[in-house]
Formats: structure tokens, sequence, C-alpha cells
């Protein structure tokens, strides 16, 4: 993750989240603003790799349910994690 130089540092999360979605995406953490790097080949299988494998575990019997660079929003932050898992 970068700071993203071109957007002002003082933007609200209510702000943040007007903003255009970006690839790669931007995260609010902290009042900052962040671009997240691109991901690579190895990077985007592993992630293909784990959502399958968790929902196909875990979606039959309504455990969980994973979702790749879901924008996540709450405590006052706005992340894209790789994978968000939800029961």
């Amino acid at each position: 993750m970068t700071l993203s130089p071109q957007l002002p540092a003082n933007l609200s999360l209510e702000e943040f989240l007007q903003l255009p979605e970006t690839q790669p995406a931007r995260e609010y953490l902290d009042g900052q603003i962040y671009q997240k790097q691109m991901p690579q080949g190895e990077h985007s299988t592993l992630q293909s790799f784990l959502v399958t494998s968790i929902n196909e575990m875990a979606k039959p019997g309504k455990l969980a349910y994973a979702f790749p660079e879901l924008r996540c929003t709450f405590g006052g932050m706005s992340l894209v994690p790789d994978v968000a898992v939800f029961e």
C-alpha cells in the first residue's frame, strides 16, 4: 500500500466514499488514503484458490461466504481486503 498524494489528505470517510472506485483500489485508514498495489499473477491465483476453497467448504452448510476484493467500511475505515469472509 502506498499513500495517494494526488488526493487531499484531510478528506472525511464520507467524502472518500463519494470518490469513484479505482483499479487498484484505494483504502481509507486513520484519515489517510492509500493505493493498493496492482496484484501479480501468483497473488491472483492464490486469491482465487482461497475464495473457491472457502466457498466449497463453508457455503453448503451456510457457515460463511468468501468474496474477493470486497470493499468493507466499518469503524471509521474503508478497506478492500484480498479476501473477505462473512458468516
